[in-house]
């Protein structure tokens, strides 16, 4: 009777450390996303400082704007995993994935306005 006890409470704390890794692993990807994404606004940034247009600029704004939005994306999944670990719930982990997800989009779409100050910049010494 203790052994199985043992086992079930084992097993217990192994699924609750599962479901708290899987929000933190969301967590730090969507941190990485983000700090992406803050490149490519450099980057982007980069280009318009290099070019003075217009077109560069307004791509440099968004690729910013992208970053910011990955960064909130971020807080969200470490604010998501923090609750999944306190709570073990299965909505805290999903939360965190979202948060992950939105922030890993948020970096594609930094880069791709990164790419287009660059483009831009580009055009402008033609």
């Amino acid at each position: 009777m203790n052994l199985t006890r043992t086992l079930l409470a084992s097993a217990l704390v192994a699924l609750l450390a599962a479901c708290s890794n899987g929000a933190q692993d969301s967590a730090q990807d969507a941190q990485k996303s983000a700090a992406d994404a803050q490149q490519q606004a450099d980057k982007a940034q980069q280009a318009a400082d290099q070019s003075q247009n217009a077109a560069t600029s307004q791509a440099a704004d968004q690729a910013q704007q992208a970053s910011d939005q990955a960064k909130d994306a971020a807080s969200q999944a470490q604010a998501a995993a923090s609750a999944s670990t306190s709570g073990g719930s299965d909505m805290a982990k999903d939360a965190a994935s979202n948060a992950a997800d939105q922030a890993d989009k948020s970096a594609d779409q930094a880069k791709d306005a990164a790419d287009n100050a660059k483009s831009a910049a580009d055009d402008s010494k033609k």
